[in-house]
C-alpha cells in the first residue's frame, strides 16, 4: 500500500499555544493541497519545553488544544499528529495524539522515557504503556523524542507488527549527528519505515536543528529536512517492509531464548555490572 504524509517542521514559540495553532493550522492545509493523507508535528508543539506552566497549559484529551485539532482534522479532512501536554487529574504528560479525518481521537501515548536533561521529569508523568494505532495504510507504532535511544521500544512496535513508527521530537542541535544515526539504526534493526519530525529554532534551553527524517526499512534517507520551517511531503511504499523481512528475516532469526538464559544467570550479569560500573 501506498500513502502520502507530511512532516511539518516549525519553529514553536516557546509558550505561545495561541502562535503555534496558527502555523500548525497553516501546515496543515497545506499539506491537505499537496494530497497528504497524514501530517505529522514536533514533540510539545504547542508550547515547546515551557514545562513550569504545564498546568496551565495541559487539558484532558478532548478539551483544550486537543478540541482544536479535532476540529481542524475533522474540517481539513486529514490524520493529524503530534505530541503536546495532556492531564489526568493533577498529573501532566507529555502525549501524543493521533486524529483521524473524522476528528476522532483513534490513540495516544504519553511519553515513557522522560528527558532530564530539559528537566522533564520535574514537571511531568512518565506514561507506562506502549502504544500502537491500526491506521488505513498500516499498523503504526508510536514514540517521543528520547524513547528513540531506547531500542527495545522500537522493538516491541516491530514484534507486534509494527510497519512503520512516528517520532516527534525537539531534539537539540548539539547531538545532531545521534538524531540521524539513531533514526536511521532504528528504522535497520526493526526493517520499518522511521517518520520523525524535529522542529526547528531556539528556546531557553537550546538551538534545534530540524532535518527531519523519512527513513525507509533498508536504511535509505527518503526526505530529510533542513534548518528551516517547512513542510517535508513523501509517498511511502509499504511493501518494502515485507520485502526486507522476507530478504533478511532477522525478526525471525532473534534467540529471545539465549538472551533471557544469559541475563539470568547471575553471577556472570554481577560481573559484567562491576566491569561496566566499577572502572
Amino acid at each position: 500500500m501506498k500513502f502520502t504524509l507530511s512532516l511539518g517542521q516549525m519553529n514553536v514559540h516557546f509558550g505561545d499555544p495561541g502562535a503555534n495553532l496558527a502555523t500548525v493550522t497553516r501546515m496543515v492545509e497545506e499539506a491537505k493541497g499537496l494530497s497528504s493523507d497524514l501530517v505529522l508535528f514536533p514533540e510539545l508543539w504547542s508550547t515547546g519545553y515551557d514545562l513550569s506552566n504545564a498546568s496551565r497549559y495541559s487539558s484532558e484529551l478532548d478539551s483544550g488544544v486537543f478540541a482544536e485539532i479535532s476540529l481542524l482534522a475533522r474540517r481539513v479532512g486529514i490524520h493529524i499528529l503530534g505530541s503536546t501536554l495532556s492531564r489526568r487529574g493533577t498529573e501532566h504528560f507529555n502525549t501524543l495524539t493521533v486524529f483521524a479525518p473524522d476528528g476522532s481521537l483513534l490513540a495516544d501515548y504519553s511519553k515513557i522515557h522522560l528527558f532530564r536533561l530539559m528537566d522533564e521529569h520535574k514537571y511531568l508523568c512518565a506514561g507506562d504503556k506502549i502504544r500502537m494505532v491500526d491506521l488505513p495504510y498500516g499498523r503504526s507504532g508510536l514514540a517521543i523524542c528520547y524513547d528513540l535511544r531506547f531500542p527495545e521500544l522500537f522493538r516491541a512496535h516491530a514484534l507486534a507488527g509494527a510497519v512503520m513508527c512516528f517520532l516527534p521530537a525537539e531534539w537539540p542541535k548539539p547531538r545532531l549527528s545521534h538524531w540521524q544515526t539513531l533514526v536511521r539504526a532504528r528504522a535497520i534493526e526493526n526493517q520499518m519505515f522511521i517518520l520523525a519530525c524535529n522542529r526547528v529554532g531556539s528556546d531557553n534551553y537550546s538551538v534545534f536543528p530540524g532535518h527531519s527524517m523519512a527513513v525507509d526499512p533498508w536504511g535509505e534517507i527518503l526526505a530529510e529536512g533542513g534548518d528551516g520551517e517547512g513542510l517535508i511531503t513523501l509517498s511511502l511504499d509499504l511493501s518494502k517492509v515485507q520485502e526486507a523481512r522476507r530478504t533478511i528475516p532477522a525478526l525471525q532469526d532473534r534467540r529471545p531464548d539465549v538472551y533471557i538464559e544469559s541475563f539470568q544467570e547471575k553471577a556472570p550479569q554481577e560481573r559484567w555490572e562491576k566491569r561496566i560500573f566499577n572502572k
